[in-house]
């Protein structure tokens, strides 16, 4: 007795070729979220330290806070103890900001006057290092005749009101870095700084109301040289700096002086928290 076998079905060319786009996409999609994924962390740099401020808390609660909310690796440069005098140790070479995707300054070091020393503190941004310039580093170097690190701050700055409760209005809400920070928010306790100057490549994000109804820029963007730098006055004590929407403001303006920020306010791919 003969057996008939049965020969599997052929494929037609239609079916093959929408089968094998199925599978080259499959794959495309697994490599793009393995590159996701893998993206190196950003590496910053954190300078602090000098007068006036609990900058043993305020390092722990800013790169702490920014890690939880983005891939950020952090080298901490802490020095000056209460001077208002010190010069930081590592700005002294003349490649210091080599190998960091960002530097943090949180600083308060206003008397430091050498024009050499502020203006290689200045270079490293004009010349493409990102930047975060968080409140007294916007007073720090401000006794010098240069105005290299004024420029690379966006602001000039000389003095501040008193330290009390203000409010603080989102002047741009469609900016992606504004985009999830409320229309008014309360800024709980902390030091309005008056703006004398705004430099031509500054672009003011937000304003504090002062206690006579003056009204001061207090976030931005700027650019200096090659530089992206996103600035706050605000962060004078560890009750505003621990506030999640503040934490929330100063990440996304470190990601978007790094170029990773998207066009919704959120962490590019391979740039979020883990």
């Amino acid at each position: 007795m003969s057996k008939t076998i049965s020969q599997p079905p052929t494929m037609t060319p239609f079916l093959a070729n929408r089968n094998l786009k199925l599978a080259f996409g499959v794959i495309f999609f697994l490599l793009s979220v393995r590159v996701c994924h893998c993206a190196d962390p950003l590496r910053a740099l954190l300078v602090t330290g000098g007068c006036c401020h609990d900058y043993e808390a305020q390092k722990k609660i800013l790169t702490e806070g920014i890690s939880a909310r983005a891939k950020v690796t952090w080298t901490i440069v802490h020095e000056g103890g209460d001077s208002r005098e010190h010069k930081v140790s590592i700005y002294e070479k003349p490649d210091w900001a080599k190998g960091y995707d960002v530097v943090v300054h949180n600083e308060c070091f206003g008397y430091v006057t050498n024009v050499a020393f502020v203006e290689q503190i200045a270079r490293a941004h004009t010349e493409g290092v990102p930047a975060v310039v968080i409140h007294c580093s916007i007073h720090s170097y401000r006794m010098s005749p240069s105005d290299e690190w004024r420029k690379v701050l966006g602001v000039s700055s000389y003095a501040h009101e008193v330290n009390r409760t203000f409010q603080v209005v989102n002047l741009a809400p469609q900016n992606p870095i504004m985009q999830d920070f409320p229309a008014q928010w309360t800024d709980p306790h902390d030091e309005l700084y008056q703006i004398k100057k705004v430099w031509p490549q500054c672009i003011p994000l937000a304003k504090g109301i002062g206690g006579t109804g003056a009204e001061h820029v207090c976030v931005w963007v700027n650019t200096c040289g090659k530089g992206r730098v996103f600035g706050t006055t605000m962060g004078h004590g560890s009750e505003t700096m621990e506030q999640p929407v503040y934490l929330d403001l100063v990440t996304r303006g470190l990601l978007w002086a790094c170029d990773k920020l998207d066009e919704h306010g959120k962490p590019k791919p391979g740039y979020g928290a883990n």
